[in-house]
């Protein structure tokens, strides 16, 4: 490692710069291993929208990744409902449950969930409620399976979690047993203080997100926006939970015309950070 890179960091890759093509995207989860792998990346975060077949096949998906070398993160998952609506909340449960039973397979794997969002009108303050209420019970569920589960905030359309003060308040509702997937570009979309969100909510990091943005909040590759990596990564590495993982996410204009590029070029602006 670098003198800028704190030792002992494992590098993997989310499958959203691929997810976010949408019908533009004509492979499978194969696919995904294959450019990941071939980039140099030793780990993976697939979402349930990305898992495709193997959904039902952990095993095999397993050994997909056994035989090219990969290690499973964490499994993503977002809902319809956002994670705000108390009509939904059984289902989403429910959907946890099968998720978790997915990741008795992969030890050391996290279920990472998605943003709450707001999918209807009503006071914030519910929304607030409502998905605090569904991220304890989904934390308390990964507990007795023996495996911790993270909320993904984001910046998205619609997000309920988008600034400072949204951070805030969801926080303040949540058990000790949730932990935190801090995403560097939405929390820069968002305004925010990186490095003091980082240091207030530092026994809620499990692992980090790596992404980009320019002074404008557009996606940018890594190392090309405002983002301060090595500080980020040297704050989030003290972290007593943190795993040790850095999960890179690309969403740039650059990664909707060629995410295996763009991922691949992520790749080596870490090696020359020394991870």
């Amino acid at each position: 490692m670098s003198a800028q890179t704190p030792a002992g960091l494992k590098v993997g890759c989310q499958t959203y710069t691929w997810e976010m093509l949408g019908p533009g995207f004509t492979g499978g989860p194969d696919d995904l291993l294959d450019a990941i792998a071939a980039a140099g990346y030793a780990g993976i975060e697939i979402t349930n929208t990305m898992i495709g077949d193997y959904a039902g096949r952990p095993a095999d998906f397993a050994r997909a990744l056994g035989a090219r070398g990969l290690t499973l993160v964490a499994f993503a998952a977002g809902s319809a409902s956002g994670f705000t609506e108390p009509d939904a909340r059984d289902a989403d449960l429910a959907s946890v449950d099968r998720w978790l039973g997915f990741l008795e397979g992969f030890p050391g794997a996290l279920l990472s969930l998605g943003s709450a969002t707001v999918m209807s009108p009503g006071a914030r303050e519910e929304k607030f409620e409502a998905a605090a209420r569904f991220y304890n019970a989904a934390a308390a569920r990964g507990a007795k399976a023996g495996i911790g589960v993270a909320v993904h905030p984001s910046s998205h359309h619609d997000t309920l979690l988008f600034d400072r003060a949204d951070y805030d308040a969801l926080f303040a509702r949540l058990d000790a047993l949730v932990g935190w997937v801090p995403d560097t570009g939405h929390i820069l979309r968002g305004g925010q203080d990186i490095l003091d969100t980082l240091a207030t909510y530092r026994d809620r990091i499990r692992y980090l997100h790596l992404k980009d943005v320019d002074a404008a909040g557009d996606w940018a590759m890594l190392g090309a926006g405002v983002c301060d990596t090595p500080a980020v990564i040297a704050s989030v590495a003290a972290a007593p939970a943190f795993t040790g993982w850095l999960v890179l996410e690309e969403e740039s204009d650059e990664a909707a015309a060629d995410p295996a590029a763009a991922v691949a070029k992520n790749r080596q602006t870490m090696r020359a950070l020394g991870a």
